[in-house]
């Protein structure tokens, strides 16, 4: 297989292009774009081809002692070694950002080692899937592995914030609210009416 090829760059193409084009295939091809489609095993064919072919050109233009990474929102910087260069993690992150969720969760449930990137990624994957309480768990346990690392106590006071944001929205319609008169007329209404048949 040529990398190359496969992105439809040539080989004297840029980081960035290279880049550029791995995201419109990803975008081309992702899971949700084939749900119920014959076409969905190719797709998805294609995509790993697509992942593959991109972990292969990032590995070479990265293969010094350190390597870049980028992932989505939740900051940037610089690996050498560790868990950074992991090809696994680096796919999980792709994954995450891609959306493709079951990919990235079978990735990390085949990994035996459970590293402070391990909680992060896993964190962050039960977050994109709504799993509020386990993300802020797995966030908790990275950051108190690796304390240091500041993607993961970004991440994690991030998701705290929101979850208190989310608290402080959610506390005011709750049903001991006494602002919302609709809601204590609606519950007036459904207990008359299951107490007696006068309604």
């Amino acid at each position: 297989m040529n990398p190359y090829e496969v992105l439809g760059v040539p080989e004297n193409a840029s980081e960035e292009e290279i880049k550029k084009a791995y995201k419109e295939l990803v975008k081309k091809y992702h899971p949700d774009k084939y749900q119920d489609n014959p076409l969905a095993d190719l797709a998805e064919e294609k995509l790993q081809e697509v992942n593959e072919a991109y972990d292969m050109l990032m590995k070479n233009r990265n293969s010094g002692p350190s390597g870049s990474y980028s992932y989505g929102n939740y900051g940037s910087g610089s690996g050498s070694g560790g868990s950074y260069g992991t090809p696994d993690y680096m796919a999980v992150r792709r994954y995450i950002d891609a959306g493709n969720l079951t990919a990235a969760e079978n990735i990390l449930n085949s990994t035996k080692d459970r590293s402070a990137e391990w909680f992060f990624l896993s964190g962050m994957l039960s977050y994109r899937k709504g799993w509020y309480d386990d993300a802020v768990n797995k966030l908790k346990t990275a950051n108190d592995l690796a304390p240091n690392n500041m993607e993961y106590s970004q991440a994690y006071g991030r998701i705290i914030n929101m979850g208190g944001a989310y608290q402080n929205q959610a506390y005011g319609r709750g049903y001991g609210s006494s602002n919302d008169m609709c809601c204590q007329a609606l519950q007036c209404y459904i207990c008359a009416d299951c107490c007696c048949d006068c309604i």
